[in-house]
């Protein structure tokens, strides 16, 4: 499909279809500035173009000193996704790192670790399946959402069960300029309905709708740190996009969702037994694959309070 430019670095429409191929541009810089990067207290191995990067010679379950805390945060702004291999953590030492980096929430539908109620437990199994095999930001619906997630596996099957991370600016950048122009300065609408209804009794509805109320975000957001702009809509937590009808909206919903499906936006994370992965849940979304049904896999994650989405 060659281009009137005489190039083929051109973004192109299949004819017959909504589908597009050819090398995305949009990433070369942000994948030639991170392939630059150097660090004075870890090694950081880039993952993919824009989006994560596996940390070696840190160990989590020790006191960290103030410097190599300080790089590491540097490092989550960088990349968006840090991978680490190998650490042992038990739950309070878990709960001790995430705690450096910020004030933990406590999740009001997941269980949590018995010993430490910071710790959602997410226990799958043969009984209990994974359904959180869709593309989302955490806790979306919070007014104040969180800032960032540490997730370490505890249990994980033989394979299977990876999780795969989006670069929600590489997706925003990648909108046409129509698009973006539709989108920037609008307003949706989350609730915690959609995902955890069944989780709350009917006598505690009235209660907990008035703890957490439905949320209102702008569908793209500003990172609060970076400056960059983000897509934050997804289709487990947002509602509906404030001022469209209810087809618009979920038609719209849809849309921005799916640039996370782009796989050159994504890196993926396979599990091993003491795997860990802090990700900024402001600059990614997030998919747990849901294969390895009825394997065992168990992951316990602490979440890092944010700042409100403007």
């Amino acid at each position: 499909m060659p281009d009137t430019n005489g190039t083929l670095a051109l973004r192109v429409t299949m004819e017959r279809y909504d589908v597009k191929v050819g090398p995305i541009t949009h990433l070369a810089a942000e994948r030639a500035r991170l392939n630059g990067l150097t660090w004075q207290h870890f090694d950081a191995k880039q993952l993919s173009a824009t989006i994560g990067a596996v940390i070696g010679g840190v160990d989590l379950t020790s006191d960290l000193g103030g410097p190599v805390v300080a790089e590491l945060r540097q490092a989550l702004l960088d990349y968006k996704v840090l991978f680490f291999r190998e650490q042992p953590l038990t739950p309070a030492q878990h709960v001790a790192f995430a705690r450096r980096f910020g004030e933990l929430e406590l999740h009001p539908f997941i269980p949590a670790n018995r010993d430490q109620p910071e710790l959602v437990r997410f226990a799958k199994s043969a009984d209990v399946g994974g359904y959180e095999n869709g593309w989302h930001s955490d806790v979306s619906w919070r007014e104040i959402p969180s800032m960032g997630a540490v997730l370490h596996a505890v249990e994980v099957p033989a394979s299977g069960g990876d999780t795969l991370f989006a670069d929600m600016n590489a997706a925003y950048e990648g909108l046409d300029e129509d698009l973006k122009a539709r989108v920037d300065g609008m307003s949706a609408v989350h609730d915690y309905l959609l995902a955890f209804a069944r989780q709350v009794k009917p006598e505690d509805r009235e209660r907990t709708r008035a703890q957490y109320p439905p949320a209102v975000h702008p569908v793209i957001r500003t990172h609060g740190e970076t400056g960059r702009k983000l897509m934050y809509v997804n289709r487990g937590f947002t509602d509906h996009i404030v001022g469209l009808d209810p087809d618009e909206s979920t038609a719209l919903i849809d849309r921005l969702s799916r640039e996370a499906d782009t796989i050159e936006y994504q890196c993926r994370w396979s599990w091993e037994p003491h795997s860990v992965a802090f990700w900024d849940n402001r600059a990614v979304q997030h998919y747990a694959c849901s294969d390895y049904w009825p394997a065992r896999r168990v992951t316990e994650r602490a979440s890092i309070i944010g700042e409100r989405p403007v």
